[in-house]
């Protein structure tokens, strides 16, 4: 007679709810355990805009259809193959824990209701999900098993922090021969296997080098001309790259990473003005994420006063393309033109809410501060004629509850990779300054 295999316990904490609201469809057959107090801080997040206020709104909604009009008298099936859902009411402090902390709050009370469920059960593995990295040493540190959220991690970010790829030995003729024709069978490329859709390539031979993208739609490498953008040259085959996937008007989704210096918004700006005519608007936006965890109500000023600290950096690409012109040439004055006309829009990314994505050209700077969840709600928006390009460093994560593998640009890089509307280019060389990129690689 098989033996029934032993399920886990999960209790939850709230800022894997405030991660993703539909978490607790992610854990198979296993029981999920939802602690009163996660439901006392979740309450205290259903009012407001931000994304984690309608994360909190929608757990709750999904928690009143579950429940209905039923108690929990241990626990309410979540479906067909997946565990129980349990509300466990707050748990007296075991000696141990009264005497590691001396605070009664949120994430003790999760802890203590954590050790008790272990108790009650010890011959099931449980395991306190947490996307809070202290509160998981903390657990440790009291013999209690402790896991981050993984359901929306990458699996290999070392696959989305490589370069481009080089292919050398190539002979003389293959090389002139693609110059002219502009494509090439990917059968003489010598790959082991077939490249990824929009993949780039540099292709080397002992005297010249063509650069080349791989074409879904022929099956074909095909050639990557240099391109400018408003006054701004590639230096490098990685801008060329990126240049050729801005201005490709079938990828509709651009994801563009790198460490600073290296061109990305530069670029996606560049290439949205000198497009600006094949599209309604320009908008280029990022999230704030406040420093110190100090809230925008602390600094001073008025609403616009306390956003511009944060939207500089994107005002700064701005000026760095005005001055490649004079003050009277036409490319200046349509830059200005833009602006009064509110079709080149500079925003924090909260303020988006509302626009219209039609016919936009739409820049996300910062994007490795943003959940899964944030990333697809915007994708989700972009209406006909919308192109979106995220951009932003994986290396430099702001938000406390978000990594290099859990961010929402890699993982949209790792799940739109390999279609024919998406294209992703790492930015390696900075073309700062020669300091700025010895500081980024050495400090």
């Amino acid at each position: 007679m098989a033996t029934k295999k032993q399920t886990k316990i999960f209790v939850l904490d709230t800022n894997v709810i405030l991660h993703d609201h539909t978490c607790i469809y992610q854990f198979q057959d296993n029981d999920i355990v939802i602690p009163i107090t996660v439901l006392e801080e979740l309450d205290k997040f259903k009012r407001g805009n931000d994304p984690i206020n309608f994360q909190a709104r929608e757990f709750v909604r999904e928690l009143d259809e579950i429940i209905g009009d039923k108690l929990f008298n241990g626990g309410i099936k979540l479906g067909s193959d997946k565990g129980k859902l349990i509300i466990e009411t707050g748990k007296p402090f075991s000696e141990e824990i009264k005497q590691s902390f001396l605070e009664d709050i949120p994430d003790h009370r999760i802890l203590a209701i954590t050790m008790h469920i272990a108790q009650k059960f010890p011959a099931r593995p449980c395991i306190l999900v947490t996307k809070d990295i202290n509160l998981r040493m903390k657990a440790k540190s009291l013999k209690i098993h402790a896991e981050d959220y993984y359901n929306d991690k990458v699996k290999d970010i070392q696959l989305l922090n490589k370069s481009v790829t080089e292919l050398e030995n190539f002979d003389d003729n293959s090389i002139e021969k693609f110059y002219h024709e502009n494509t090439m069978a990917v059968e003489l490329m010598g790959l082991e296997k077939t490249p990824d859709i929009n993949e780039y390539f540099i292709m080397k031979s002992s005297k010249a080098s063509v650069l080349g993208r791989y074409d879904g739609g022929l099956k074909k490498m095909v050639r990557v001309e240099k391109k400018t953008a408003y006054g701004i040259k590639p230096r490098n085959a990685e801008q060329t790259f990126s240049l050729d996937a801005l201005f490709n008007p079938e990828i509709k989704l651009v994801a563009l990473t790198g460490k600073a210096g290296t061109g990305k918004t530069l670029l996606a700006l560049a290439a949205a003005l000198e497009q600006h005519k094949n599209f309604g608007q320009i908008l280029l936006a990022r999230p704030i994420v406040a420093l110190s965890n100090r809230d925008l109500g602390y600094l001073p000023g008025d609403a616009q006063e306390k956003i511009s600290p944060y939207m500089q950096p994107l005002f700064d690409n701005l000026s760095v393309i005005k001055h490649n012109y004079n003050t009277r040439s036409t490319e200046f004055q349509k830059i200005e033109e833009l602006l009064k006309e509110e079709k080149l829009i500079i925003t924090p990314l909260a303020y988006i809410r509302g626009r219209s994505l039609s016919n936009s050209y739409f820049i996300i700077d910062e994007a490795q501060n943003l959940t899964p969840h944030e990333i697809k709600t915007i994708i989700t928006r972009a209406g006909e004629g919308t192109k979106l390009i995220f951009t932003g460093d994986l290396q430099q994560i702001d938000s406390p509850y978000l990594d290099m593998k859990s961010n929402g640009l890699a993982y949209m890089t790792e799940k739109m990779k390999n279609h024919e509307i998406f294209a992703h280019v790492n930015l390696i060389k900075g073309e700062r300054s020669y300091l700025a990129e010895l500081a980024s690689d050495l400090l």
